[in-house]
């Protein structure tokens, strides 16, 4: 169940609330003492978009009978008619300048009558009765005037067409099955719930957006997913389900079926669209390039939407392409965006993908632009489409570099955007982030990584199509929460299996000690595979250094990113499945020739980012170097030495050379290596095709114990020394 909503917009009039967005307070927060669970979300509504405010600060009158002057103006404030405006004379005499807007208004719009031609009694209260049909008029529902008995046997002829009108329109279900009670006097409270569930009549739209980010190919956790999206979508009418990237490259459900057990998984649980992560063209540079890619898209029972990614270039893409922002769109295409219609209301979702992907996984011919412009032509293609209620779906990091891109900057360079659905960095934002940057704010969310979550986001737009109200949360998708769907259990049963013969096949090896992959997150900040020695990667560059040696014997270095360790390996037996869960990329060995200087520039780009997470940061075997994480990035390097023997180092020289090995991905410029990719293009590297999980279980094979440490390899000067 999710949190009472926050409010972000307060004001009576279109320019009040078109121009006055700043957090306000609900119902529970303000501390209504009156105000039970019944009525807090109807009262948030009212508070939130200004068409009233309590009676003091401690009570909202919820049983307080509502005054007929007092109706007038909350309904005109429902329905964002100006008090400014100049409406035509009533004529009462008895209607005090505070509610005459209201009042004339009403009456000039044949939705309100006063009890004679010159009296509109003010203080008088409303009955259940006149209100039905106040609301039935102002909400412009369809009556039937043939209607002249109501299923409430308390409800005359004159007023039952207009009861009827509500019942129908899901207003109010009367007081029990035959009673309305027609008579009785409305109240603060009973008016809220009228006005809460009639909102959409006056130009409201309340939307659940759920959202997944990062999955990765971890599926096991999809069957309470699944439990999850139906019971959110029997309690929400409107939602929408969105996927912010990288779905590929983790997991063994990806490495055993490259897409395909994802992409059935997501058909059944019906997603309504999706962005490209950079993780989605990993497998570019196969023998096969992107087929895997195209024939997850073309499986897909929804659409793929990136306004800055172009697919032209690959003839494998031919057909699935059109760089439009469709309403009537095809499942199993690309688009820039598309419209999704919400029980008759037009939601435009576009999609980004971080432009620092061609330096982070393997594009091939396919090409990014400026997430920037890209957001913008978005924004206005959907604007002059005639679409006001507007979502990115974006994977391109909450907070990552600005050297690339970033949610936050896009939230403050781009007017228009109403939500950032966000992946990329795998932040858990456990309650919603809100951009104040432009006139109307952007709410951001992201889902963390691994299916762990579903991200939820509840808001209720105004009739601008701005976020008036939200709340938003992660809710843990495991067993402690949800039971098993059976239908996703069953889809994914014959996926499952083959997952589990791979996952049980032992490599003969076992391990005393936990190999560590952690991030920072799993470790309160302390260490992390990017941006600090760990025994696991320690074990992968000698495992690494150990096979290129049986290639070139005169290898002496070897270089594994962090980016590339996907995963721990806990203590006892080590299987084929703990090993791919590391490793899930399929990289392969390549060798390069570099002096001494281009070694040192690496490392300098290795440990720039520290102390901040970077996949670029270099784990190391047949060297050892030092660091100043206070210097400037770029002149932080201030000892470097490389293996000699068991136990000697001797300094690297700058105009020496020396064969280093590391995986294809970062030889070719991956995470940013432009000095590596230098040498790649100059033809100094080689690649015997050794994938990188193979070399590793063969070098563990060799050992007589594994037991990796932490042996000061890499050093930050400026931190206490490894013990």
């Amino acid at each position: 169940m999710l949190k009472n909503k926050k409010f972000l917009a307060s004001g009576i009039t279109a320019v009040a609330v078109a121009a006055a967005f700043v957090p306000a307070a609900s119902a529970e927060e303000v501390n209504f003492s009156d105000v039970s669970t019944n009525y807090v979300d109807a009262v948030d509504f009212l508070l939130a978009n200004g068409i009233t405010d309590g009676m003091s600060e401690t009570e909202f009158g919820t049983y307080s009978s509502v005054k007929r002057v007092d109706a007038a103006v909350m309904i005109a404030r429902a329905l964002n008619l100006d008090p400014t405006a100049d409406y035509e004379d009533a004529g009462f005499k008895d209607v005090n300048a505070r509610g005459a807007w209201a009042v004339n208004a009403l009456v000039q719009f044949g939705i309100l009558d006063g009890t004679s031609d010159t009296t509109f009694s003010p203080d008088a209260p409303l009955t259940r009765n006149q209100t039905a049909k106040l609301l039935a008029n102002a909400a412009e529902l369809k009556v039937n005037d043939n209607v002249t008995k109501s299923q409430f046997t308390d409800v005359n002829s004159n007023f039952a067409k207009y009861v009827d009108a509500l019942v129908n329109a899901g207003i109010t279900k009367g007081k029990d099955a035959k009673t309305f009670d027609a008579y009785a006097n409305v109240t603060r409270g009973q008016l809220a719930l009228f006005l809460d569930r009639a909102k959409e009549h006056f130009g409201y739209m309340d939307l659940m957006v759920m959202h997944t980010n990062d999955t990765h190919g971890y599926l096991d956790q999809s069957v309470y997913r699944a439990s999850a999206i139906k019971t959110l979508r029997a309690q929400h009418e409107n939602n929408i389900l969105l996927d912010a990237g990288d779905v590929f490259s983790g997991d063994l459900y990806f490495n055993a079926f490259e897409g395909q057990a994802d992409v059935a998984m997501m058909n059944y649980l019906g997603y309504d669209a999706m962005t490209f992560g950079n993780h989605e063209f990993d497998l570019g540079s196969s023998a096969e390039g992107h087929k895997s890619l195209t024939e997850f898209i073309k499986a897909a029972n929804f659409p793929l939407i990136s306004s800055n990614v172009d697919f032209s270039k690959d003839p494998l893409f031919a057909g699935l392409q059109s760089k439009t922002y469709a309403s009537n769109y095809k499942d199993g295409h690309i688009y820039n965006g598309v419209i999704l219609n919400v029980n008759g209301h037009e939601v435009g979702v576009f999609g980004l993908t971080t432009e620092e992907t061609p330096s982070i996984s393997s594009v091939g011919s396919v090409e990014f632009k400026n997430y920037i412009d890209s957001a913008k032509a978005s924004v206005k293609a959907f604007e002059d489409l005639g679409v006001d209620k507007i979502i990115a779906v974006s994977h391109i990091g909450f907070d990552d570099s600005l050297n690339f891109d970033n949610d936050k900057e896009l939230a403050k360079l781009v007017e228009g955007i109403d939500i950032i659905v966000g992946g990329h960095t795998h932040s858990a934002l456990a309650e919603p982030f809100v951009s104040f940057e432009n006139d109307a704010p952007t709410i951001l969310v992201q889902a963390n990584e691994y299916s762990k979550f579903l991200g939820t986001l509840d808001v209720t737009f105004n009739p601008w199509g701005e976020i008036s109200t939200f709340n938003g949360e992660l809710l843990k998708t495991d067993t402690s929460a949800y039971a098993i769907d059976e239908g996703a259990a069953k889809l994914l049963a014959p996926f499952k299996a083959e997952v589990e013969k791979i996952k049980t096949q032992s490599t003969g090896v076992s391990t005393d000690v936990l190999l560590d992959g952690k991030r920072a997150a799993d470790t309160d900040n302390k260490s992390s595979v990017r941006f600090s020695e760990t025994n696991l990667g320690n074990l992968m560059t000698d495992a690494m250094l150990a096979k290129a040696k049986t290639v070139n014997d005169k290898t002496v270095i070897a270089l594994q990113n962090g980016g590339g360790i996907r995963a721990s390996i806990e203590p006892g037996d080590i299987t084929v499945g703990d090993v791919l869960k590391v490793m899930p990329f399929g990289n392969a060995l390549a060798i390069l020739e570099l002096t001494g200087a281009e070694i040192k520039t690496a490392l300098e780009h290795s440990v720039s980012q520290v102390p901040k997470e970077n996949g670029a940061f270099l784990h190391v075997a047949g060297m050892k170097f030092e660091y100043d994480s206070s210097k400037a990035a770029g002149s932080r390097v201030t000892k470097v030495e490389v293996k000699t023997g068991a136990d000697s180092f001797a300094p690297l020289e700058d105009g020496t050379k020396y064969f280093v090995a590391t995986n294809t991905f970062t030889a070719k410029g991956g995470d940013g290596y432009e000095v590596f990719k230098k040498a790649y293009n100059e033809g100094r590297v080689s690649e015997p095709g050794i994938v990188d999980y193979t070399s590793f279980i063969d070098y563990i094979k060799t050992l007589d114990k594994v037991e990796p440490k932490v042996e000061g390899r890499i050093v930050d000067i400026t931190k206490p020394a490894v013990q």
